[in-house]
């Protein structure tokens, strides 16, 4: 894995839309793939381009260099905020992007729209993997599916006499104080009103990414409580992979990749998915609009859905594999992976919130209810957070 640091920049915010319109430049699907340009800049969430420096049996960069000529250099981001901070630069061809970064890619046209005909493995995709509302706009395409995959509950067995079942163990951890791991992230406010959802059910949330400000308040409240405890704050995933090693702490919100690389190593570590539901995501290829190098995107875009690289991709990561033929290749990394990983049961999604963007239509053009913005998200973060 290549441990590149993760640029320091100002997140850029202003770039959501009241609702996601999309329509300038990029809006004109891109219909066919030239010839590569020889190299590719990516925007990656961090495991998302192995090139088998880590574990030589995973490695899905080299295959494509080979094959294409592309030269891929890849920017791991610290959450989707410092990703569209990323793109707005203008020096990557394509990103990875998460719910809560598409929408605002999309609605600043930041990212160029794709005719899905023009790569081989789309065909093959699971139905509910398809024009999903995070990266469609009245039925244009702005990506394709890379994985999905639900944030966890992660513990340390020899601490706890009994495993936690809900994230009580978390929002309600005064016994553990000083040992939590919380993502770093504005996006975790939405772990928050989801525990509210379940626990609080006069504050009638529906979405725990779309809050009046009520609600909102009642989340802000919530971590408030949760800060007072000294929890162990992580951006990057090695950090939270040290700290749980060497026993800094015992309980958390992680993703499957460190507890995949914690277990590997002998960590008493067990994590689940807790009775509440949980946040997550459902991560999307999406190429700038204005890419320097569009044809080794698409490429890349369709490498990525290949049975091979998606199988490599999300089992390294712990995700569930966009395809049965992705499956079915995973079954020789890790046999099961794809039954664990509820990769073609739609109703275990029915359960995981995806990330997504705050918005102040609340997502929903009809409801006169006004909610709290993504800027307000980022901005109540960066308070609580003492910025």
């Amino acid at each position: 894995m290549r441990h590149l640091r993760i640029p320091t920049l100002v997140v850029a915010l202003g770039l959501v839309a009241t609702a996601c319109t999309g329509g300038g430049p990029s809006a004109t699907p891109v219909a066919e793939i030239g010839e590569g340009e020889g190299v590719l800049n990516l925007v990656i969430w961090a495991g998302y381009a192995e090139s088998g420096e880590t574990d030589p049996a995973y490695d899905w960069v080299t295959p494509f260099e080979d094959e294409t000529g592309c030269e891929v250099n890849a920017t791991p981001m610290s959450d989707s905020n410092n990703g569209v901070s990323l793109i707005q630069s203008g020096e990557y061809d394509g990103i990875s992007a998460s719910g809560d970064a598409t929408t605002r890619l999309i609605a600043s046209d930041l990212v160029a729209a794709v005719d899905t005909d023009v790569f081989e493995n789309y065909g093959n995709v699971f139905a509910d993997l398809k024009d999903l509302p995070h990266n469609t706009v009245d039925g244009v395409n702005y990506g394709v599916p890379h994985g999905r995959g639900p944030n966890l509950l992660a513990w340390n067995t020899e601490e706890f006499a009994e495993a936690p079942t809900s994230w009580s163990a978390v929002f309600d951890g005064a016994d553990h104080a000083g040992d939590i791991s919380i993502y770093d992230s504005s996006i975790f406010i939405a772990d928050a009103a989801l525990y509210l959802k379940n626990t609080q059910p006069e504050l009638g949330i529906e979405d725990p990414y779309q809050l009046t400000q009520e609600q909102f308040d009642a989340a802000i409240a919530v971590l408030e409580e949760l800060d007072a405890n000294d929890p162990l704050y992580w951006a990057d995933y090695t950090d939270q992979i040290s700290s749980y090693a060497s026993g800094d702490v015992v309980v958390g919100t992680t993703w499957p990749l460190q507890v995949n690389l914690l277990q590997a190593d002998g960590a008493p570590i067990e994590a689940i998915t807790p009775e509440e539901g949980t946040t997550g995501w459902s991560d999307t290829w999406m190429m700038y609009a204005e890419a320097e190098h569009p044809n080794c995107m698409l490429m890349w875009m369709d490498h990525m859905m290949s049975p091979e690289a998606n199988a490599q991709a999300t089992v390294w990561f712990g995700e569930a594999a966009t395809s049965p033929q992705a499956c079915e290749a995973a079954e020789a990394l890790s046999a099961g992976h794809c039954e664990a990983q509820h990769a073609d049961d739609a109703a275990y999604w029915e359960n995981i919130w995806y990330w997504s963007t705050p918005q102040e239509s609340c997502a929903d053009e009809d409801d006169a209810t006004t909610c709290v913005t993504q800027d307000d998200w980022v901005e109540a973060w960066t308070t609580l957070r003492g910025g």
